[in-house]
């Protein structure tokens, strides 16, 4: 009969992907259950992804098992010129603070995701209270910075987590590019997976201590990478007042409600909100003959109009009609 002996690591590895492959179950569950329950209340979400035309996206990592690999992170990613989010244990923290400190000093912004670790769907919420301030004292301790972000372990929440986790000035984040690297497929199936989910906005997950995972980064970067994406950290990707959360966990940014197209803004503004512009049917050339007649003092043209009121009728709306005037007063000239 053959013989397998575990290690400690492994146990508690094992143990740890045998949770996440259950919670997966459930939330696929939930989802079927969700779609066909249509007279059920929605249920509140995180952020899963970011409504960009920059293609600006994070690398985010859950850390909670062991140190193996942690220099090599630090130096593939500065490599590719990379911020990442580190969703970091207290537990972690407490058994590997010389190791959070090297991530946060090479740049890097650490995050809560949870002390112990706990499954926080249905938890109490003293409890679940308790458990992320801990954490994210043991962060501040070591690096000087509270986290505002949180991450769930297992990917887990509910109503009760989301509202408990902002009423403490926190946002709860998720991910939308998922390289399931937990489940130690091979480098080039971990690449093939996340390279083909990317899009402006994205969030992607990995996790550390995981030898596949660091070999597959520098493939994966570097492919992002000649795609003109731009490596940022999830504080600096999503928008922290302003926004609304899509059915599918997308951030999608309300900025357009207190600003107006001005010529010196006018391109940002147009690139934020070039993907839902080119979905409509419009093309480069006609995103920038807008652009430029708001620089020329004119209005941007009836159709491509339509679909940016569509984001904001009421200012925008507003800054066509002036532009409008603008341009019957220099024909009157």
């Amino acid at each position: 009969m053959q013989m397998i002996a575990f290690t400690k690591k492994k146990v508690k590895r094992i143990a740890a992907v045998s949770s996440m492959a259950a919670a997966a179950v459930a939330v696929g569950a939930l989802a079927v259950f969700t779609s066909v329950g249509t007279q059920a209340a929605q249920r509140m979400i995180p952020i899963y992804s970011v409504e960009r035309g920059d293609n600006k996206i994070s690398l985010t990592f859950d850390v909670a098992w062991e140190n193996s690999n942690t220099q090599e992170l630090i130096d593939i990613l500065e490599e590719y010129d990379a911020e990442a989010t580190f969703f970091i244990t207290g537990d972690w923290c407490d058994r590997y603070p010389e190791d959070v400190k090297k991530f946060y000093d090479a740049g890097h912004e650490i995050q809560n995701h949870s002390d112990q670790h706990p499954h926080v769907e249905g938890i109490n919420v003293n409890e679940l209270i308790s458990d992320t301030k801990e954490c994210s004292r043991k962060i501040e301790m070591i690096t000087g910075i509270e986290p505002t972000l949180y991450r769930a372990p297992y990917g887990e929440y509910d109503d009760s987590l989301i509202t408990t986790i902002e009423g403490m000035g926190m946002k709860p984040v998720q991910w939308d590019v998922d390289s399931v690297d937990w489940k130690e497929p091979t480098p080039e199936e971990i690449a093939e997976k996340v390279l083909g989910g990317v899009k402006s906005g994205s969030i992607l997950l990995f996790h550390n201590d995981l030898k596949n995972t660091t070999e597959a980064l520098p493939d994966i970067l570097s492919q992002l990478k000649s795609k003109g994406y731009e490596f940022v950290k999830v504080s600096d990707l999503i928008y922290h007042e302003n926004y609304t959360i899509d059915s599918s966990g997308k951030q999608i940014p309300d900025v357009l409600s207190s600003l107006e197209l001005t010529p010196e803004n006018v391109e940002d503004v147009m690139s934020q909100y070039a993907d839902v512009i080119a979905a409509a049917g419009f093309s480069d050339e006609q995103i920038a003959q807008a652009s430029q007649a708001i620089k020329d003092g004119g209005a941007i043209p009836d159709d491509v109009m339509a679909v940016i009121s569509s984001i904001d009728p009421s200012v925008l709306t507003q800054t066509n009609t002036a532009g409008q005037q603008t341009q019957e007063a220099n024909d009157n000239k």
